[in-house]
């Protein structure tokens, strides 16, 4: 077994002809590891990204799962690329994927700086916070470079070495997923507000879904009874971004970004901090899965 990428929030492990997921109790927000676990975080994360693999699986959507076991999860491999090509098979899409259903996390921000405009969203005029979407926002990331990027189209289908019909089939595809979880989750009361993917190629030239989807980290979440009643409750990662946004931390990380100037550190949760958000990682495992963590 050979380590061959240690991510964020996970480590990623040659074991022949597939590769192993172990996830920590790592936390990240903004692009930076947070100096302090949460108990329990990495089986859950594993735990819940599977039970969307073997959801989807069910629908017979491709996916690179195999099992998984406590926190880590045996994967289909495909070969790691910086830039697609039409001529390529069996590769990781270098990009991400990202749909959204409701007006929220970095969406708001730039609509409020004026980087995109509330007509280009579909909007009459000004929205509020946390307004549904008139439409689905489908957009594409970078991933290998040092801070996600938005691509437009055209750059998207150079970097990921795909077609214009290809880009659209992975769209339909997603839009199928999320029906699938907002499907799942509502019986729960939850709302699925948006959420990123990742994609391969296989040998067939086929779309494969990749990575981990669904969880608390790379979905947002609402309560759905809470919304209805005009109060927004964040039930996803976003909780400890609010945390550090209210703290002053992301204006002066932004404003150092934005000069040029070094980055200052991520300081660490506090204690009660990381009591409630493993508390929040372990309800929200039983709301997205109907499962009990601890069972």
């Amino acid at each position: 077994m050979r380590l061959i990428r240690r991510g964020k929030v996970k480590e990623v492990y040659d074991i022949g002809e597939n590769l192993l997921f172990r996830f920590t109790d790592n936390i990240s927000v903004f692009d930076k590891i947070i100096p302090s676990k949460i108990p329990g975080k990495g089986e859950i994360l594993c735990r819940t990204s599977a039970f969307w693999f073997e959801r989807i699986g069910e629908e017979g959507i491709k996916n690179h799962y195999i099992k998984c076991d406590g926190r880590e999860m045996v994967v289909r491999k495909f070969k790691i690329v910086n830039r697609g090509s039409e001529n390529e098979r069996n590769y990781l899409i270098p990009l991400e994927f990202i749909t959204r259903y409701y007006l929220a996390g970095s969406l708001y921000d730039r609509l409020k700086k004026g980087k995109i405009g509330y007509r280009d969203l579909g909007f009459g005029s000004m929205p509020e916070y946390g307004s549904p979407l008139p439409e689905p926002l489908f957009e594409i990331t970078t991933k290998f470079e040092e801070y996600d990027r938005k691509v437009d189209m055209k750059e998207a289908m150079e970097i990921g070495g795909l077609r214009r019909d290809e880009i659209e089939e992975i769209r339909e595809m997603i839009l199928k997923i999320d029906e699938i979880i907002e499907r799942e989750v509502g019986k729960r009361g939850l709302i699925h507000v948006d959420g990123k993917k990742e994609l391969a190629i296989d040998e067939e030239r086929g779309i494969v879904v990749v990575d981990t989807f669904g969880t608390m980290d790379e979905d947002r979440w609402w309560d759905k009874k809470e919304y209805e009643n005009g109060k927004i409750v964040q039930l996803s990662k976003e909780f400890v971004r609010q945390y550090y946004r209210e703290s002053g931390y992301y204006s002066s990380l932004i404003n150092a970004r934005e000069r040029g100037e070094k980055e200052p550190d991520i300081p660490p949760l506090p204690e009660e901090m990381i009591k409630k958000v493993q508390e929040l990682y372990e309800d929200m495992f039983q709301r997205i899965t109907g499962k009990n963590f601890r069972n």
